[in-house]
């Protein structure tokens, strides 16, 4: 579970680059609308690394195979709908807004199987 820690840090420092980056390099070229939309990215982005860096110390408690996929899910999560308003944004192509809710289904499930698994542990 050292795997989540170390990956949840280096995903919670990129989501710092990727916020310092909309605070200061796109704030002014974007509108507020897609400025928001960036936000939303950002914040489950660092909400989910944080959840990642969770899951890994966990994983001193608990069995790894009951975390594992909570921990892939939050990664797929991450890539999927932080990365899609990313793009949706930073290229004006509008159809990523369609794929952004499959990464939120990601992190739901990685919520609700870590609550699952714990429970029945």
């Amino acid at each position: 579970m050292k795997f989540f820690i170390i990956l949840g840090s280096i995903l919670t420092g990129v989501a710092i680059i990727i916020g310092a980056f909309g605070a200061h390099a796109i704030k002014t070229k974007v509108s507020i609308e897609d400025l928001a939309i960036f936000e939303t990215g950002i914040k489950y982005h660092f909400y989910h690394s944080i959840g990642l860096i969770i899951i890994g110390i966990l994983g001193f408690y608990y069995p790894h195979t009951a975390l594992k996929i909570s921990g892939i899910s939050f990664v797929i999560g991450i890539l999927v709908f932080s990365g899609s308003l990313y793009l949706l944004v930073l290229t004006n192509l509008r159809w990523f807004g369609a794929i952004t809710p499959i990464g939120g289904f990601f992190y739901i499930i990685g919520w609700f199987l870590l609550a699952y698994n714990i429970y029945k542990i």
